[in-house]
């Protein structure tokens, strides 16, 4: 079995394994690590902006990309290195960047792939920020959207333009847990001419991989499960070479990039992340089975519950159901507001992905911007609620929710 054992070569690593070879995902998480040489055990944390060349020669070949190195860490650093050939193994893709946060690595997929006049074909269902730049940023730069419905989904030709040069896509997405076919999306680029970029931060690479079923570039918060404690913040895009290098130019002069330590961070999280998803979602699915049914709620919403629109669907291209579930509570928002206020346990804050269990209200925080028809079109009701499962007895998660919902009726 390789061990996933490097090399350092101008600062950069290198790994020793043939694609043949690859180990595990749990092993290439843990094992694959830069190496200085001080024989350290744990990944070293390279905290400097700039390094330092043998000769002015040198400095002239890394600048002309004639030879790997690190030159600046706003290009590359060791800890970011680090960080994106172990996501890169873990989703199957050939490159990638790391960014300062999953905004920026949506925003960075899109911009330096696109000009002015291209057009983009994107699923409806998508988070509140990705909306807006899609809606009110990049048509300034005239760059214009067209959104398709994910149940509609084969009739998306039809929204086609001349200009249309990229499908954008978010599955599961947030907050709806809407699925969108991954090998129908790939063969509809492909025969299209379309690059396909997929926001997989709900499933994770340990749950889905979208670049096997075509995906040239997939993104990523690592803020949310990668990091998986709420600590930092970063974002990543990985993919095809030729898309990257577009990326990697864009990003290296637009300034996007994610600090040393953060990458340390998240790369020491990639470690435990196989481990933390099957906790996240075997909880997951024990409170969704729990609470379905429940008097008080109009629906719970999970990709692994028989009841779920998509659950054929997600069992074809998800290992399993991931961390997140939604409650859609009777009464709207008042009731909702009164649940939120009654949990003891759960955090309120709008993150997600955590070890700490935590509960958003979307309509009134992450997608608020949404006017209430766009909210309506992709599910998001006022007494909808978005649960992050953690990490904790999925017991004491029952009980909390119980407890809330008893008090706020």
């Amino acid at each position: 079995m390789c061990l996933s054992e490097k090399i350092l070569l101008n600062c950069q690593p290198v790994s020793t394994c043939k694609p043949s070879q690859m180990a595990h995902f749990e092993t290439d998480a843990i094992r694959i690590q830069e190496r200085s040489n001080q024989r350290e055990h744990s990944s070293a944390l390279y905290l400097s902006s700039s390094f330092v060349f043998e000769s002015a020669e040198e400095a002239r070949a890394m600048f002309a990309d004639e030879i790997q190195g690190n030159i600046y860490s706003r290009y590359s650093n060791p800890n970011s290195s680090d960080l994106i050939e172990k996501v890169c193994r873990a989703e199957g893709t050939e490159d990638g960047i790391a960014t300062a946060s999953g905004m920026a690595a949506m925003f960075g997929s899109i911009a330096s792939l696109l000009q002015q006049g291209d057009h983009i074909l994107a699923a409806r269902s998508l988070f509140g920020s990705t909306h807006q730049l899609l809606t009110r940023v990049f048509p300034k730069w005239g760059i214009t959207s067209t959104y398709g419905d994910i149940s509609d989904y084969q009739n998306w030709d039809k929204l086609l333009q001349p200009n249309t040069k990229m499908l954008f896509l978010e599955t599961p997405s947030n907050p709806g847990l809407e699925i969108i076919d991954l090998e129908w999306a790939g063969k509809f680029a492909a025969a299209h001419g379309l690059i396909l970029v997929v926001d997989n931060c709900f499933a994770t690479p340990y749950l889905q991989q979208p670049a096997k079923w075509g995906a040239h570039i997939v993104t990523h918060s690592a803020t949310k499960y990668i990091d998986g404690q709420g600590r930092v913040l970063g974002g990543l895009i990985l993919g095809k070479k030729e898309f990257i290098d577009e990326v990697r130019f864009f990003t290296r002069h637009t300034g996007p990039s994610l600090s040393p330590f953060n990458a340390w961070i998240l790369s020491k999280s990639m470690e435990t992340l196989a481990l933390r998803m099957d906790r996240h979602c075997e909880n997951a699915e024990k409170v969704a089975r729990y609470f379905e049914g429940n008097t008080h709620l109009d629906a719970v919403n999970y990709p692994f519950l028989p009841s779920h629109a998509q659950h054929t669907l997600a069992l074809k291209q998800m290992k399993a159901g991931g961390g997140i579930i939604t409650l859609a509570l009777k009464g709207g928002l008042p009731r909702a507001q009164r649940f939120i206020d009654q949990l003891q346990m759960i955090s309120i804050t709008p993150n997600l992905g955590d070890s700490r269990s935590i509960v958003t209200h979307p309509a009134s925080t992450t997608h608020s911007k949404l006017s209430p028809e766009e909210r309506q079109k992709v599910g998001i009701s006022d007494g909808l609620i978005r649960l992050s499962v953690g990490l904790e007895h999925w017991e004491d998660m029952v009980k909390d929710v119980e407890r809330a919902l008893e008090q706020s009726k």
